[in-house]
Parts: structure tokens; sequence; C-alpha cells
């Protein structure tokens, strides 16, 4: 598990990213960089890094599922993903 003040620090920049996303739009389209770098750097998009949503690891991240490759096989095993199960030959 990840800890939790990097979970929380994810989440406070993905509202942050919310909240700024209509100003930072408008800036864009005028063209104010100026204007664009005297807004919060944990508003810009790019510094938000998906993470599991059971664990928080921010690595080997699977979108399609919002888990983690770890989180994703253990639910595989057990048959909790419709349609997928562990391939044999």
């Amino acid at each position: 598990m990840a800890k939790k003040s990097a979970i929380a620090r994810d989440l406070k920049r993905k509202k942050m990213i919310i909240q700024y996303a209509a100003k930072r739009a408008e800036l864009k389209a005028m063209g104010d960089q100026d204007g664009l770098h005297k807004l919060p750097r944990n508003s810009s998009p790019t510094r938000y890094h998906n993470r599991c949503n059971e664990t928080g690891r921010p690595r080997a991240y699977m979108r399609q599922f919002g888990l983690s490759r770890i989180a994703f096989r253990e639910h595989a095993v057990k048959g909790e993903i419709p349609g997928i199960t562990k391939s044999s030959w």
C-alpha cells in the first residue's frame, strides 16, 4: 500500500486541476504565458499521476480497470473481473 500522504497529495492535485481548468484553458487560448506561470504548479494536469484505486500504487497502472498489475492479477485469479481468465496452453 502506498503512503497515505502520497495518495492525499495526488487527490489534492486532482481537485486543484479541476478548480483551475477553466482559467487555464482561457489563458492558453489568449496565449498568456505569464498568466499561466502565475497559476499554482499543482493545477497543471501533467503533475497528476494515475494510481491504483485499491492500493494507491503509482506504477504499472492499468487504465481500463483502474488497478495496478498486482491488484489486477489478484482479482483475475479469483474470477472477480468478468471476461478475464488466466491463460494456459
